[in-house]
Parts: C-alpha cells; structure tokens; sequence
C-alpha cells in the first residue's frame, strides 16, 4: 500500500484496562485483548473490509465504501457488547471512522483517513463509535439509519473544525417490527449444552470453527467463520459463507443444503456446518422460535 488512496478508514482502540488486568493476570487480560480483537476483525471482515493493523491495542482497517465501515463499527460494539464481563468489568472499545487519504505501508498506514479517525476514537466514550461529517456525506440510506441526524455539540467538537456524529448499534433498525412481534420473536439456538438466543438485544450470531464465534463447532469440515444468523424485519435469516456449506432440516420439510446463500429458518430444526443433519453428531445445532 504504497500509492496515495482515498478510502474510509475505521480504528478501534480496545486496551485492556490496568486495573482488570491487575486482577486477571498477565495471561488472562492477553486472552481477553486478544478476544475482543478477534470480534471486532470480524465485524470488519464480513463487511469486506481490508484489515491493516490488529494487535492487542488497536485494529485499523479501510474500506472501499463508507456504508460497510459504519456497519463494521455497529456490529464490532454489538459484539463486544454482547461479551460477559470480566470479574464484573466490561471490556472497553472506542471506534472512530474517516474517509480521508490513506498511504504508507499496511504495518504504518499514515495520512489524513488514519489520523482523523485515530483522533475520533480518542475522543469517544466508552461502548461508543464517531464518524466524520465527511464520511457522513458518502453514506447510501440504510447505514445513514445507523448515524445520528445531527452532529455532536460542545466545545469539543467545535475545536476539531469537522463536524462529528455518532453511529449506534444495528439492533436499533428493527424498531419498525410492530411491539408484539419484538418481545415474541427470539430465535433459541441450543448446541451441546450451550444455549443461546438471536433476539432483539443480540440480533447476530456467528457459528465456525473460531473461538471467537458464538457457537463454536469443532467439527474439522466446518469453517473458520462458516455461517452467520441475523435478526431482520422478515425473520431469522441463516446467512452461509462457508466452503463445505451449511444443511438446514426444519421440521415438516425436506433437509435444504445452502452454500454462500441465505435461508430464512421459519421454524424449528436442526442445522449442520458442513455434514448433513441426518448424521448424529455431536456438534448439531438445534432451533426454535420461542
């Protein structure tokens, strides 16, 4: 990456806090970093993002278009949001977005996209991401749901000379589902004896391979990061992104094979990552709606 780009760029800043590290020990608070930098890597991998910097500290990365940086940045505090504390402790990140000139190497990116968004994450709270009036401009309608209307106030942003807003969580779309269907509508995922739900508060779910996921499938012919399930206005939809693909079994219908596609589950059943639902296995996952 030595040529001179124009691109949105996104850094998140998730130190570990020195008190809980204090209290977990050296190896436990490197785990923990190390869990939080795996979340937020996804969130910027399944939005197609180039991740550039990611270590224990920070992750940096670029996008070619803004509205998959502000989805990124949604559903990175999503997921870091959606993690149990440590000792009674949150783990704390802070994201800031720009679009600006990006250059140098990918292990030292320099110029105005890097240091601008830098400089927002600084200055944001806690659970909080910012983006930059000029990233604003770039944004198609469904991420510009996801930034507040109007710009951060105070003396503060008045200093920095651009104006600033925040963007909240994407589990903020689904208030046009009529208030019935809100508190009736959660997906219950169990998987050995782990059980979890997609709901409102918690509207994505990941499933591979990888630690970091929600559900962890040890089977060696699933992915890495082989399947998501998403919260949408029309149901819980099974996104697939694996190679072996994912088998589908709701019950009353023939078992369905999905491969880098998507499948609303409308009702209970069971669903395998890369091996068929008919095979008893241990890492099944079993579904309903409750």
């Amino acid at each position: 990456m030595s040529e001179r780009k124009n691109l949105c760029v996104l850094v998140a800043l998730h130190p570990v806090d020195a008190v809980l590290a204090e209290r977990l020990g050296a190896d436990e608070a490197r785990h923990a970093a190390e869990r939080h930098a795996r979340r937020i890597e996804r969130a910027v991998v399944m939005q197609g993002g180039q991740v550039l910097i990611d270590d224990a500290e920070q992750t940096v990365a670029a996008f070619e278009r803004g509205d998959a940086a502000v989805h990124a940045a949604s559903e990175a505090l999503e997921r870091i949001h959606a993690l149990p504390p440590l000792l009674g402790s949150k783990q704390t990140v802070r994201i800031g977005v720009h679009y600006g000139a990006l250059e140098g190497s990918a292990e030292e990116p320099v110029g105005d996209g890097p240091a601008v968004a830098r400089q927002l994450a600084h200055l944001a709270e806690s659970g909080q991401a910012l983006i930059s009036g000029t990233a604003v401009m770039l944004l198609g309608g469904a991420a510009r749901q996801l930034v507040g209307s109007q710009p951060l106030s105070g003396p503060v942003w008045t200093r920095i000379g651009i104006p600033v807003h925040a963007i909240g969580q994407r589990s903020g779309l689904v208030t046009s589902v009529p208030g019935a269907t809100r508190l009736s509508s959660r997906l219950r995922l169990r998987h050995q004896q782990e059980v979890v739900f997609v709901e409102e508060l918690r509207p994505v779910l990941l499933l591979g391979r990888e630690l970091a996921n929600d559900i962890t499938i040890m089977d060696p012919r699933a992915s890495r990061q082989h399947a998501r399930i998403e919260r949408r206005p029309e149901g819980f939809v099974l996104f697939d992104q694996s190679t072996n693909g994912s088998f589908v079994a709701i019950e009353g219908k023939p078992e369905c094979f999905v491969r880098q596609e998507s499948m609303l589950l409308d009702g209970p059943g069971r669903l395998g990552c890369g091996f068929s639902t008919t095979e008893v296995e241990r890492d099944l996952v079993f579904f309903d709606i409750v």
